[in-house]
């Protein structure tokens, strides 16, 4: 009974070692898959957020309206190097529990600035949706919160911005073959509705563009508008309106207390034609409220429309879109703006560049090595552990079944031998504590998006 019971104490049955490779199998495959495998597919009137350093993408369509776009969920992350020919996706599509959408709002907000709110968008073949999701990218979930009023009306094809108070103001938009021009603003620290003015708003309208400039206005540019009677009209870009937050009223054209501050607009569509590269870049200065075309260095991309744009350092991070060739243009496009006497175009995004440097004695990476290159090393390095690791584990069960081959020739308890069985059974369990210990501590102009120069929040 002793001896029974020291071999199955010392010696796990054959299910367990199974059980354990596979979980490292598991775990293999999920780091490699999440970090190095994941390619998004192309798309546009998507959504892309930009929270602490992540650009969280959901949401959009291609042309042949494809469900499992809609379902992917991603981010970008944006605190390390990377090329936009190599760029390693973060897959989160598994955590996604909002049915498929196109043409939805974002911003980032809640009380601690960490949470993605998502309004509105149309859903793939009429399925349900409630009108806003919340995900807290600090524990990776979703919920639906609970607002303060039902009389909200779903709209898409408008945009969010977010104040510094943590209200999220969506301007106009779309429902029902309707445009709109009333301003919603959700707070989304007390999850209560307000109304805006609709005093000297712009017209209704849907796929403008827009951006917050200070702590007071938000500026809105182009634009469509169409109604029953004609099939629609892109807005011109000659009118400039602002939204200001903290007084509640629309004005036009008003430069006042805006000085040095420019407005960059990329790519958009005249009329549902595409624009050429050379037109698809300006910029609006708010002080004389003259376009120019800035000049430009690097690879000029095509245009698109139906993309998305953040800022982030010192770049202008441009996403998917529509009308652009993925074998010729990437679908993350980065204009470097710190130079405003010349922008260029890059393929590489360096977030140190701007930041200061470490101290001497840590280790510094080239500024020249591709992230995906450090990725990639990393990736080998957790593969490089978790190979030895059943290398080990199998070697052990091996050496373990020899010496409980040993262990039944040894004499039983009470004989005079018994100090050397208890001395070597105390060994191989000391041994075996070791290797738990190690499994235990295994890491578990319609459709512009534009950008002020002074403002890296959206």
């Amino acid at each position: 009974m002793f001896r029974n019971y020291l071999e199955n104490a010392i010696m796990p049955n054959n299910s367990s070692i199974y059980i354990i490779i596979w979980l490292f199998i598991q775990l293999l495959i999920e780091v490699n898959c999440q970090t190095t495998l994941f390619n998004p597919l192309q798309r546009y009137v998507h959504t892309a957020t930009l929270i602490d350093d992540k650009i969280y993408f959901l949401g959009g369509r291609d042309d042949m309206n494809t469900v499992k776009i809609g379902r992917e969920f991603f981010y970008l992350d944006v605190s390390v190097p990377f090329d936009t020919q190599t760029i390693l996706w973060h897959d989160l599509t598994s955590f996604n529990t909002v049915p498929a959408h196109i043409s939805a709002a974002s911003v980032n907000g809640g009380a601690n600035n960490k949470t993605l709110f998502l309004y509105g968008g149309v859903t793939h073949y009429n399925a349900t949706m409630a009108l806003v999701y919340s995900f807290d990218t600090q524990y990776n979930s979703w919920s639906i919160p609970n607002l303060s009023s039902d009389n909200v009306i779903r709209k898409d094809n408008l945009k969010g911005i977010v104040d510094d108070n943590g209200k999220m103001y969506l301007f106009g938009g779309h429902s029902n073959g309707t445009r709109y021009n009333d301003m919603l603003i959700l707070n989304t620290i007390t999850l209560k509705w307000e109304i805006g003015t609709t005093n000297n708003a712009p017209s209704p309208r849907s796929l403008y563009g827009t951006t917050y400039v200070s702590q007071m206005y938000i500026v809105y540019l182009g634009g469509y508008y169409a109604t029953s009677d004609n099939d629609g009209v892109s807005l011109s870009l000659k009118e400039v309106y602002y939204y200001n937050m903290a007084d509640n009223y629309w004005l036009t054209r008003v430069t006042s207390g805006l000085d040095e501050q420019r407005i960059i607009i990329f790519g958009g569509t005249n009329n549902l034609n595409n624009l050429t590269p050379r037109e698809a870049l300006y910029v609006l200065n708010l002080v004389n409220f003259e376009w120019s075309i800035p000049k430009v260095s690097g690879k000029i991309p095509g245009s698109r429309y139906w993309h998305q744009a953040n800022v982030v350092e010192k770049y202008m991070v441009i996403s998917f879109g529509y009308g652009y060739n993925r074998k010729v243009d990437n679908d993350i496009l980065l204009l470097d703006i710190s130079n405003d006497e010349e922008y260029m175009w890059t393929n590489i995004f360096d977030p140190n560049e701007l930041k200061s440097p470490p101290p001497t004695e840590s280790p510094k990476v080239s500024p020249n090595t591709p992230a995906t290159l450090v990725m990639f090393g990393v990736s080998i390095g957790t593969c490089a552990v978790i190979i030895s690791l059943l290398i080990g584990g199998f070697y052990l069960y091996k050496w373990r079944k020899n010496k409980m081959e040993n262990i039944r020739a040894l004499p039983t308890p009470g004989s005079a031998d018994n100090n050397n069985y208890v001395h070597e059974a105390l060994a191989v369990s000391t041994r075996s504590n070791v290797y738990n210990h190690g499994q235990e501590t295994i890491p578990t102009h319609e459709n512009t998006h534009f950008i002020d120069n002074n403002r890296h929040r959206y």
